[in-house]
């Protein structure tokens, strides 16, 4: 478990499903992060069991409540959707609507990097953003992830289209690391 000022980050339980499906069946959030909106409470537990219950993938949670609104992750190396070495790792994080525009992600963020960079030693981290998605840009910029490149034309397999996934980086300023 992670804390923050106002978050708890804590793994996914299968008690979370009708939390996760409430945030997850809005088509603002899944689609434009990469994923299918939820159809049920039931997919929300499936995909709690099979999806989001991996190491180093968290529910992010109000402290007053530990209620879970949304997700932050860290993919280290192979298992990343990047071709990076194992000492570096992927960042990816959504949040429900209600919960918008309240700088839950970048807190959340800025305490995975801190794990990522001072438990983890990890040397960089990555993370990405499809077209059209400038919260999530803004998100990655107020955490002082740089841009790398632009992946343009990709296949998402989880949407079946075609999109373009914009990269940005942070690297661990510790030179040892």
């Amino acid at each position: 478990m992670i804390e923050t000022k106002r978050l708890l980050l804590r793994p996914w339980e299968e008690t979370d499903a009708e939390s996760l499906f409430e945030y997850a069946k809005d088509e603002r959030v899944g689609p434009i992060a990469g994923w299918p909106v939820h159809t049920s409470v039931e997919n929300s537990r499936e995909i709690i069991k099979t999806v989001l219950s991996v190491p180093e993938n968290y529910a992010v949670c109000l402290k007053e409540d530990n209620r879970a609104i949304g997700c932050v992750g860290l993919r280290l190396g192979q298992s990343s959707n990047l071709a990076i070495p194992e000492n570096e790792g992927e960042i990816g994080y959504w949040i429900g609507v209600p919960f918008w525009g309240q700088g839950l992600i970048p807190e959340a963020v800025r305490a995975l990097i801190r794990h990522a960079f001072d438990e983890l030693h990890l040397a960089r981290l990555w993370c990405g953003y499809f077209d059209g998605n400038e919260k999530s840009k803004r998100a990655q910029e107020k955490c002082g992830f740089i841009y790398h490149h632009t992946n343009r034309d990709i296949y998402w397999e989880a949407m079946n289209d075609i999109r373009t996934e914009h990269i940005t980086c942070l690297e661990n300023s510790i030179s040892d690391r």
